[in-house]
Formats: structure tokens, C-alpha cells, sequence
């Protein structure tokens, strides 16, 4: 048998105009992700992941890339993610890189999936929520964030007071001369076309969420967060959907008129009374039916 030949590595080469680098790595690398299932066992994903290290060592071409990668391939196939985790295959890649660098960076981007209940029809249907978990470790600091977004309804109050006043004034034109009125003479006109005048703009709505997560909690609270911005909102959007969840949609609409800045609002009491976010960046679009443009809000803590 052949011996193999020793084949050249030119990144061992003294590099040109030698100085420290930021980071070297790669993007987009598809990857298995386990992650913890509703019924408790893991589920696997897929996943696109960016990884990078420091480049230290000025002299020194490049980095060690192809270990980067063959190790991250198995890093997240075996065990469900965590924080904990993260941390132990940022350690991996520093240790890979023999004195190289001192630090390591990785953003990892996956869809979520979530059951989500009708709101009176008993249904239920999944729902995708895109995250993004971006972890660090420097010179043996730990600094882990993850962000997602949640699609919502957004009603506009002004709007709603402006179709308000068109019913009213129909409402008079209408009955101006009819005396007596009764309840069921009222309720019977309201429920035709003629008592709607006019019609509240609405629109589908969205809030993306960054936190950046204390260290003593060793989890990922996605669906907790999820479900308590849901109900902070009001609206988020449906899955299946029957007349009776159309018309609880519609009334918890009417119930949650909202600018961006009240949702922004909405967002921020929910974020900053979490004990487990260290720092939260939220941003909210509504984008408008009414206008060409759309309007944001953004809220940090």
C-alpha cells in the first residue's frame, strides 16, 4: 500500500500585509437541528448556520476552515439545543483553531413550528415563527441572543372612530322621523347593509423580537414569549379558521384597536418584565391598507 503523499498547505504561508482579523468563517452551512418538542421528545429541523472565529495570530494566512465545518456537522444532531450547549461547541471551534483565535461566533436560522388553537371552532393548526439565535464566546465570555417574529392584525382606532361617526350619521338620516324605536326595529337595521356605513382599515401586522438572554437560564423561552406577546397583541394571525373563529377574530379586533406605537407599547411590557432578558430590541410594521407605506415603530430595553 502506497503511502499518501504529503499534500501542500498554503494557508501556513506568512500572510501579506499581516494583521489580526475580526472573523473568518463561513455562511449559510445547512445543518440538522434538534429541537425540544411540544410532547417532550426532540424534534429535528433544518437549519442554516453561520459560523466564524477571530483571526489572532497577524502572521498567520488563514485559519483552519474545513475543521469548522466537519464539526459543526454532528454539533447539534445529537442532543436537543441549549444555551449550555452552545457554549460547549463555541469552546470546540476556539480549541480547533491551535492558538489561532480566542473567540467564536454562530447564527443559526430556522423555522418553528407551533400548534396553535382556533379561537372558537376547537380547531387547531400550525403556525411558523422564524428564529434566529446568535451566540458568541470571547476570551471565555458568553453572550447569547435570539431573535423571532410574530405576524399579528392591526386595526387603526383613528379609522374605527371615522366609520363610527358614518354610522351614527346613517343612523339618524335613517331614523330621523321614526318614533317610537324599538329594540328589535334597531338591532334588525343594524344587522342590514345599512348599518354599516363605513368600515375600519386593517392589516396584517408584524413584530420582530431580538433578546439577549441572562445566563442562568439554560433554555430557549420561545413559546413562552410567543404566547404572552399573542395575547399582549390580541390578534395574532390564524390557522384554521370557521365562521365562529372569523367572528372572534373580528371582535377581538374591535377590542384591540391599535397604532404601531400601542402595540410597540404592548410589546415592551411584556419583554421588560421577564426576568430571563437581559436587553430586548423590538421593532413592529403595520403594513397599511390605507397607505402605500408603512408604519413602524421600534422600542429597546
Amino acid at each position: 500500500m502506497r503511502p499518501t503523499p504529503s499534500l501542500p498547505d498554503v494557508a501556513d504561508d506568512a500572510a501579506f500585509a499581516a494583521r489580526p482579523l475580526d472573523w473568518v468563517g463561513m455562511q449559510g452551512i445547512s445543518l440538522p437541528l434538534r429541537l425540544p418538542g411540544e410532547s417532550g421528545a426532540a424534534v429535528q429541523v433544518p437549519a442554516s448556520v453561520d459560523v466564524a472565529v477571530d483571526l489572532r495570530a497577524a502572521q498567520a494566512r488563514g485559519i483552519h476552515m474545513s475543521r469548522l465545518y466537519l464539526r459543526l456537522q454532528d454539533a447539534f444532531a445529537g442532543e436537543a439545543l441549549t444555551p449550555a450547549g452552545l457554549r460547549r461547541v463555541l469552546q470546540d471551534l476556539v480549541e480547533s483553531q491551535r492558538g489561532l483565535s480566542g473567540a467564536a461566533r454562530l447564527a443559526i436560522r430556522y423555522e418553528h413550528l407551533l400548534a396553535r388553537p382556533a379561537l372558537a371552532s376547537g380547531h387547531v393548526g400550525w403556525k411558523t415563527y422564524p428564529v434566529e439565535i446568535e451566540a458568541t464566546l470571547a476570551d471565555g465570555h458568553f453572550r447569547l441572543e435570539f431573535g423571532f417574529s410574530v405576524d399579528y392584525s392591526s386595526t387603526c382606532p383613528a379609522s374605527a372612530a371615522l366609520s363610527r361617526q358614518l354610522n351614527a350619521e346613517r343612523f339618524v338620516a335613517d331614523f330621523a322621523n321614526a318614533r317610537p324605536l324599538s329594540a328589535a326595529v334597531v338591532g334588525e337595521w343594524l344587522a342590514s347593509e345599512r348599518g354599516l356605513a363605513g368600515t375600519p382599515h386593517a392589516q396584517r401586522s408584524r413584530a420582530s423580537i431580538r433578546v439577549e438572554l441572562r445566563p442562568a437560564f439554560d433554555e430557549f423561552p420561545l413559546a413562552g414569549l410567543v404566547d404572552a406577546i399573542e395575547a399582549a397583541l390580541g390578534t395574532p394571525v390564524q390557522t384554521a379558521v370557521k365562521r365562529e373563529d372569523e367572528q372572534a377574530f373580528a371582535r377581538l379586533n374591535a377590542e384591540n384597536l391599535m397604532f404601531c406605537e400601542d402595540a410597540a407599547r404592548r410589546i415592551a411590557a411584556v419583554l421588560s418584565a421577564d426576568e430571563r432578558i437581559a436587553r430586548f430590541d423590538a421593532r413592529v410594521a403595520h403594513f397599511e391598507s390605507l397607505h402605500a407605506h408603512d408604519a413602524v415603530a421600534r422600542v429597546t430595553g
